[in-house]
């Protein structure tokens, strides 16, 4: 009777760790295979960004076009001069603001962030109006420099206003300090462009955001700070992990949640700078992206973040070949068409939500 009474709990024991390992076996094939998956989904985008426009080019032509060039082919300056480089453009601004969405996401426990939280678009439509208006710039390779700095500057401000008081930066005093900044950038933004119809000309077509109108080296020019900010943000996922618990728990569990925190937000000035520099203020992507990965992920952020990097790019290439051919005739910028379906989702999202969530 002993022997049989101990046995059951040990039986039942067994039981639960078959039961777990079982789940997780099945939860890391899923996650492999939707990896695969968003790997397949990328190869089609990129594609798509090369043949579709508003001449459709047959894939022969594309690939001969990128190995064997003919400098006197119409086509192959099609594909090489225009569509390349938005194509890479869209590859490196796609992954990196759904990356630096998923980090934001992470640091602020607020399931809300974009880089729009940190007042990251509205800092860098600051630095682009100054340099329309008091330098004269007009060029888009000329605003890269000030978008990033002014993306760079305002979420240092951001932080640091979010950062005083009791707790430190808070999810919430960091959507208050980030909500602020942005009222008075767009502020001034405003003021600057009712009084002055040339920077007004000069200012809008780069902030619908858009991967049309820059070239090769606006792309060669910033390409190492996305890489950079990437393998820093690969890094952040076991801590993002564990800020998620609490920073009490992280610093119980070995981390040190500041340097943590720190290390995030460096990831998310120069992921969120070199992308507002390269495509202008595109939203939705770093709030879409990180909430649709999470039902193949679940919550852990090592797969989110690997995720976000594929299926980032995703959105906007194919955001911006919808773009081509939806007027028939004209374009319709790539942020447009991502705002188009991102407001949606951010309702959804919101619905779903409690208040006290945020």
């Amino acid at each position: 009777m002993r022997s049989a009474k101990a046995g059951a709990p040990q039986s039942a024991e067994r039981r639960s760790r078959e039961q777990h390992t079982s789940a997780s076996a099945a939860r890391r094939t899923r996650r492999i295979v939707g990896l695969a998956a968003s790997g397949v989904l990328l190869v089609i985008a990129v594609w798509l960004s090369l043949a579709i426009g508003n001449r459709a080019i047959p894939f022969g032509d594309v690939v001969q076009a990128l190995i064997a060039p003919n400098a006197d082919d119409h086509v192959h300056m099609i594909v090489r001069d225009l569509r390349v480089p938005r194509t890479l453009i869209g590859l490196a601004a796609g992954a990196a603001l759904a990356v630096a969405g998923a980090i934001m996401q992470g640091i602020t426990r607020n399931p809300l962030a974009d880089p729009g939280l940190l007042g990251v678009n509205a800092g860098a439509s600051v630095f682009v109006v100054i340099a329309i208006a008091v330098f004269g710039v007009t060029a888009p390779l000329g605003f890269v420099w000030f978008a990033f700095a002014g993306a760079a500057v305002a979420a240092v401000v951001v932080y640091a206003v979010g950062s005083f008081g009791r707790y430190g930066a808070t999810p919430v005093k960091l959507a208050l300090a980030g909500t602020a900044v942005t009222a008075i950038a767009t502020s001034f933004v405003t003021l600057m462009l009712i009084s002055d119809s040339e920077t007004l000309n000069a200012y809008r077509f780069w902030q619908v955001g858009s991967l049309a109108g820059r070239g090769l080296d606006t792309f060669a020019l910033l390409w190492p700070f996305v890489a950079a900010g990437l393998v820093l943000a690969l890094l952040l996922g076991r801590t993002l992990n564990l800020l998620a618990f609490g920073e009490e728990l992280a610093r119980g569990l070995g981390d040190n949640p500041l340097l943590s925190r720190t290390a995030a937000a460096v990831a998310v000035v120069v992921l969120c700078g070199s992308a507002t520099a390269l495509a202008g203020p595109i939203v939705f992507i770093g709030l879409v992206i990180p909430h649709a990965v999470r039902a193949i992920t679940g919550p852990d952020y090592r797969w989110i973040l690997v995720f976000s990097l594929v299926l980032g790019p995703v959105l906007l290439l194919v955001a911006d070949v919808i773009g081509r051919v939806v007027l028939g005739t004209g374009e319709l910028e790539a942020g447009l068409v991502v705002a188009a379906v991102g407001a949606p989702v951010m309702i959804a999202v919101v619905r779903r939500l409690k208040v006290g969530a945020l």
